[in-house]
């Protein structure tokens, strides 16, 4: 077993090996969300509108000082006593008020057009991304032979396709890390948080440490499935349900298989395993370790999560709700319809659209 000692030797004649540092990463992360924006609003605005997703948002409720009085100060789900009270006071029926805390609660949360955008732009990402991650390392050694990702470390040629392979991973994961303040905020806001900077290290810290041959391999393994649940909920924010459910079922497929196979026993084999072989161990050989591990937990509970799904569909013919909300509130709508009889159902007892994530994202079964 050889010991890792970079500072004995010197980098061979021609290898880039640290010179494309510079500003340039804070440059692409503008350039990113530049990018996310022209992406929503000139090519994502028009095909929602071109497949009948209205420009509109919800049903304003009638003007009311009392009733708006009670849903920010007391409650948005008033009980049985609690509007008889209202009925009483306002001379309404009591039907007329419950569709009015409807309507108001449906006024919070984000159109259907938001969420098209949203999606389109993660979409369009994830599958250009993946394209180029697969154009590239189709003719890299390191894709065939993992062990190629440690031969001559740490004094390895960061090429120019390298280079912008991870500055554009970079400059998209930051965008995310930042629009999640801004974009529909979610219930699984802190996993995704972890998430996003368990990833961004992860780019950055292997980037630093010119691990970029295996951190390309982490990279294009995640895109695989990414595309496909944007394009599932496209599907279903466009009332395709049958092309959505074809969606998801694939995606499902490809997050397992990725995840749960590929990822553990193909990548973490090879951090773990080849490169304490080849280089031993040495200090950053644990951090780099621990966040790929952070992310392989973050594998196992989307997995869990997507597994519930499929399960109850086979079970019931139909998912009752999704455990990822497009809104933070997670309480009881009961006067919304949950017969959604597919994958992808649109409707849920919390109001609440299919779910919507970023690398490792994926869908959430509510009991």
């Amino acid at each position: 077993m050889r010991s890792h000692r970079g500072s004995a030797a010197q980098p061979e004649a021609g290898l880039m090996t640290g010179e494309y540092s510079g500003g340039g990463g804070s440059l692409s992360c503008l350039c990113g969300s530049t990018k996310e924006q022209q992406t929503k609003w000139f090519i994502a605005k028009p095909c929602a509108l071109h497949v009948g997703i209205q420009d509109s948002g919800p049903y304003q409720p009638q003007p009311n000082a009392i009733l708006e009085k009670v849903f920010i100060s007391i409650t948005k789900y008033p009980d049985e006593k609690r509007l008889e009270g209202l009925s009483k006071q306002l001379d309404w029926d009591v039907r007329k008020i419950q569709c009015w805390f409807r309507h108001r609660r449906n006024q919070d949360k984000p159109p259907t057009l938001t969420k098209f955008c949203e999606s389109m732009w993660r979409f369009t990402f994830y599958l250009c991304i993946f394209c180029y991650g697969i154009r590239f390392l189709w003719s890299s050694p390191w894709f065939w032979d993992t062990r190629q990702c440690w031969h001559s470390y740490p004094f390895q040629p960061l090429t120019s396709g390298l280079y912008y392979y991870y500055i554009m991973e970079l400059a998209f994961y930051w965008s995310l890390m930042f629009s999640q303040f801004t974009d529909i905020k979610r219930k699984d806001f802190l996993i995704m948080f972890v998430h996003h900077l368990a990833t961004i290290g992860l780019i950055t810290f292997s980037y630093i440490n010119n691990m970029v041959r295996v951190g390309t391999l982490v990279m294009c393994l995640h895109d695989a499935s990414d595309f496909l649940l944007e394009a599932a909920k496209l599907a279903n924010y466009a009332k395709y349900q049958r092309l959505c459910d074809t969606l998801f079922v694939i995606f499902s497929a490809v997050f397992m298989v990725t995840r749960l196979g590929i990822y553990p026993f193909w990548i973490l084999n090879t951090t773990l395993f080849e490169s304490w072989e080849m280089i031993g161990p040495y200090p950053s050989w644990w951090l780099f370790n621990g966040l790929l591990l952070i992310l392989q937990v973050l594998h196992v509970i989307w997995s869990y999560l997507i597994a519930r799904i499929a399960f109850k569909a086979l079970i019931r013919g139909k998912v009752s709700k999704d455990d990822r909300s497009d809104v933070e509130s997670s309480s009881e709508e009961e006067d919304v319809t949950t017969n959604t009889k597919s994958f992808c159902g649109s409707s849920s007892s919390n109001g609440a659209n299919w779910v919507n994530g970023h690398m490792g994202g994926s869908c959430w079964a509510e009991e």
